[in-house]
């Protein structure tokens, strides 16, 4: 193995790897995980995790957002992504609290319990329908605070192609996060 793994331990249940734009693994785990599992689930993934190290190296370097568009989006996000909200939640079935936009290192979006909604204002580099779907998403978790079958169900119900959109993000969000230039 010829690259750095971090760990982060945190009340999660399941594994997950992320490969950094700087080709370092990170593994979030549950608190107790062994380090012998954790260095079990990296060597299982480790043909994976070489693929992921490649694309990044031959990926051409993102060109880094100034403070002054940061700024931009952020104000294109606040106008957009509340109006958004508006739409989808009368289709989804509910309501919402507060709505946050920020800078995001790993998130598109996130509910809170107590219904409140947080949006990355990166989204505003990314298609129309990919929005709508990360708002959508973040609007079904006010039904089912998971990603249970039952959650999945309700984003399709209100965006059948769905799918196609999530693609879209995992293939090009990496691109769309290393902009900020924090990764």
């Amino acid at each position: 193995m010829a690259y750095t793994v971090e760990v982060k331990r945190s009340r999660r249940k399941t594994m997950s790897l992320e490969v950094r734009r700087d080709g370092t693994v990170l593994v979030r785990a549950p608190m107790r995980t062994s380090a012998a599992s954790i260095r079990a689930f990296v060597e299982k993934n480790a043909v994976w995790i070489e693929k992921q190290r490649q694309k990044l190296a031959a990926a051409p370097r993102a060109e880094i957002l100034s403070e002054q568009e940061l700024a931009s989006l952020r104000r294109s996000a606040k106008q957009w992504i509340p109006q958004r909200a508006a739409y989808f939640a009368p289709l989804v079935g509910v309501s919402y609290g507060d709505i946050t936009i920020r800078c995001q290192k790993t998130k598109w979006g996130s509910c809170s319990s107590k219904g409140n909604l947080n949006f990355n204002l990166l989204l505003m580099l990314a298609p129309p329908e990919v929005v709508d779907y990360v708002v959508v998403h973040e609007l079904c978790h006010r039904l089912e605070m998971n990603h249970s079958p039952r959650f999945w169900a309700n984003v399709a119900r209100v965006l059948p192609d769905y799918a196609q959109r999530r693609k879209w993000l995992r293939e090009h969000g990496g691109a769309l996060m290393a902009r900020a230039g924090h990764l």
